[in-house]
């Protein structure tokens, strides 16, 4: 589990360093047509024996905006302009005026319930609180592109997953509440508990993609994780087995640039979605901050993982814009300078002026998504101070599928031991 050096550390002044990429000479991935193949094989093999007659010194860099990055996917800029994309348009062609105030709609909901988390966590009524403030694109695009029978396994943070997964958002307030250990049943709506510990949902995901394809189903999995979790030794045992067993996999790494108060630069050598080239698989980096974007990627890796051509990794370049948590504090470690160059790209915004530009939504959806949001924002709150205190023995319910003699016995000493206390209430 990655943990927090409680010592102070001075800030990165380096506004740049969050807005664009170290990108090495390597092959991009950033389109339908990198998948991976034999002559491509044995080209890097080639590449790779040269290289060991005259190794260099040191790859060659160069930096470039995030806007103008050629391998990063992006189909609307900052601004909300719409950006023609050949390989992915076709992916998102389909999408009515409905449907894109739908994804929107997504983003502001689900944004709201996160502040809403946020809050009732500093007014004491829960323990803890990841927020995704920033990643709402990252989140929904991805999440809208899954199938019903996909399965989703997530970590913490994946608010706006659930939200596409039919999860009631009020059930993830359990947990970090501390009344459940989890809140919903995961086979209900095919998106697994969140995971605590860093990265071992990775390995999760990878067992259960080869279970579907051991099935025959043409049902896909998805794996989420953030850019710390992509140093852990469980992702790359994740992307091994996947692909050596072609799983239909989709690894989905949120790159929102800090792994708690390390930056991705202290993670990685290279871009992240290129790692996944030393596995024999496509990796595709894609604007994280773009709905449209996310989706258009996301729905062709699972397509690609649903027709028997194996895992993909698609790293959304994206940014925290609140803390690791409610108990960190992010202005020891980074400048607001950095905030600010992200918040002009801010996934909400930018697809609220395509909206507006494109005359798909009038000033009175925008009123009553408001009036909504207010509504998700009250039941949120009651359904939190309403939650009851768990049963004690409840614990002891699901350790096992059957049943176990020793649980059995424990349940018994523990409520022994609970009915040994005297009810004073009132005296």
């Amino acid at each position: 589990m990655t943990v927090e050096s409680t010592a102070a550390r001075k800030p990165r002044r380096s506004a740049g360093s969050k807005t664009g990429t170290t990108r090495t000479t390597a092959q991009s991935a950033d389109a339908p047509a990198a998948d991976a193949s034999a002559t491509a094989a044995k080209r890097t093999t080639t590449k790779r024996a040269a290289a060991v007659k005259k190794p260099a010194a040191k790859p060659a860099t160069e930096t470039v905006t995030a806007g103008a990055d050629p391998d990063l996917v992006q189909l609307l800029t900052p601004a909300g302009e719409r950006v023609k994309n050949a390989a992915y348009d076709p992916y998102v062609a389909a999408l009515t005026p409905e449907d894109l105030r739908g994804l929107y709609r997504d983003m502001v909901l689900t944004r709201r319930f996160d502040a809403e988390a946020t809050a009732l966590q500093r007014q004491g009524e829960l323990g803890l609180w990841a927020s995704l403030l920033g990643q709402e694109a990252a989140q929904i695009g991805s999440g809208r592109a899954t199938r019903p029978d996909d399965y989703v396994f997530p970590t913490y943070r994946e608010h706006g997953v659930a939200w596409c997964r039919d999860v009631d958002p009020t059930n993830l307030l359990g947990m970090f509440r501390g009344v459940n250990n989890g809140g919903w049943d995961p086979n209900s709506n095919n998106f697994h508990l969140y995971t605590i510990v860093i990265g071992s949902q990775t390995l999760h995901a990878t067992g259960y993609a080869m279970g579907v394809a051991k099935d025959g189903a043409d049902s896909a999995v998805i794996a989420y994780f953030g850019d710390g979790a992509s140093s852990q030794g469980d992702v790359a045992e994740s992307f091994t087995f996947a692909s050596v067993y072609n799983a239909p996999v989709v690894f989905f790494c949120q790159n929102n640039q800090w792994a708690i108060s390390e930056p991705t630069e202290r993670q990685t050598r290279v871009p992240l979605y290129q790692r996944a080239q030393g596995y024999g698989f496509p990796g595709v980096r894609v604007d994280g901050n773009d709905v449209l974007a996310v989706l258009a990627v996301t729905k062709w890796a699972l397509e690609r993982a649903r027709s028997g051509e194996g895992p993909t990794l698609v790293e959304a370049f994206t940014y925290r814009m609140g803390d690791h948590t409610t108990s960190d504090d992010a202005s020891r470690y980074r400048h607001d300078d950095e905030r600010v160059a992200w918040e002009a790209k801010d996934p909400i915004a930018r697809l609220r002026a395509y909206l507006e530009s494109s005359n798909h939504a009038e000033e009175g959806f925008f009123a009553e998504l408001e009036a909504e949001s207010e509504s998700l924002g009250r039941r949120v709150r009651e359904a939190v101070r309403a939650m009851p205190d768990p049963d004690p023995l409840a614990m002891f319910e699901h350790t096992y599928a059957d049943g176990h003699a020793l649980v059995d016995e424990e349940r018994a000493q523990f409520a022994a031991y609970q009915a040994s206390f005297t009810d004073v209430e009132g005296a």
